[in-house]
């Protein structure tokens, strides 16, 4: 046996690519799925690999439902939602960081208590509200909402973070001639990037993925996102299962691209403060 392998190494990578694959497996068969002919996905015995790769499904779709505009409206929620959490998330995270002020402590469980609601229990009082507002069908109230739902673990994050950052860094700006709000800009969110970016990532894909809220909300099929779009290959009798994991694999890109561009700050926003 070489050097470094022992059983209990085989063991734990051979756990880990099982899991790898436990996750994944379903991503694949969604894709081969994806492009099958209809005559294939129904045919019995069922294969997992296509015989006759369509990869046109991927531009039939298209012209089957609006999907530009299910993406369109996914982005700019997304984009939106998480723009408002950090615009609200930092200077509240800074302050409970920074400032030992009364009923702190009740305010930081408050916070932590709000991600105890699911908004599918709340959703006659979320339509009641954004009905009496008279935001219903609008980007607004989506981008409004999927913010409040997130705002709070933005806030513990960042709290955390801005918390394992010693003060002294930004005495020592303040003293060079640096405003407070300055000392924050240019050197306490820079150190706190991993934790920022955390942030981000979470906020746009829970965002991204929302279903319950949207569907509540929005009527308007141009104006719906991709996943309450996604139900309109659903129907009654018959479900286009090729579109359907089309649109879904268009979906996923997004959120892939975003993870890669960001993975090595994720990481590190994921596993600071478990070391001192």
């Amino acid at each position: 046996m070489k050097k470094g392998v022992t059983p209990k190494r085989i063991a734990t990578v051979s756990g880990a690519y099982l899991i790898a694959w436990i996750f994944v497996y379903p991503y694949i068969n969604m894709f081969f799925t994806s492009v099958k002919t209809r005559d294939e996905i129904y045919a019995i015995p069922t294969t997992h690999f296509p015989k006759v790769w369509k990869w046109s499904n991927y531009v039939e779709v298209w012209r089957e439902a609006p999907i530009w505009g299910y993406v369109k409206t996914s982005l700019i929620v997304s984009i939106s939602a998480t723009l408002l959490v950090l615009a609200v998330s930092i200077p509240a995270a800074y302050f409970v960081s920074r400032y030992r002020f009364k009923f702190r402590g009740a305010f930081l469980l408050l916070v932590l208590a709000t991600q105890m609601f699911s908004p599918t229990a709340l959703i006659i009082g979320i339509f009641k509200e954004v009905d009496f507002f008279n935001l219903l069908n609008t980007y607004l109230a989506l981008i409004v909402l999927n913010a409040g739902f997130n705002l709070a673990f933005g806030i513990w994050l960042l709290a955390g973070f801005f918390s394992s950052i010693p003060v002294e860094i930004e005495e020592a700006a303040m003293i060079d001639g640096c405003s407070r709000v300055q000392a924050l800009r240019k050197v306490t969110l820079p150190i706190a990037l991993p934790g920022l970016v955390t942030a981000v990532i979470f906020t746009f894909v829970s965002a991204w993925n929302e279903f319950t809220i949207a569907l509540t909300i929005m009527s308007s099929v141009d104006k719906k996102p991709l996943p309450v779009g996604l139900t309109s290959f659903l129907g009654a009798y018959d479900t286009a299962w090729e579109y359907l994991f089309a649109t879904t694999m268009i979906a996923i890109v997004p959120v892939v691209i975003l993870f890669i561009m960001i993975e090595k700050y994720l990481v590190g926003g994921l596993t600071a403060g478990s070391v001192k």
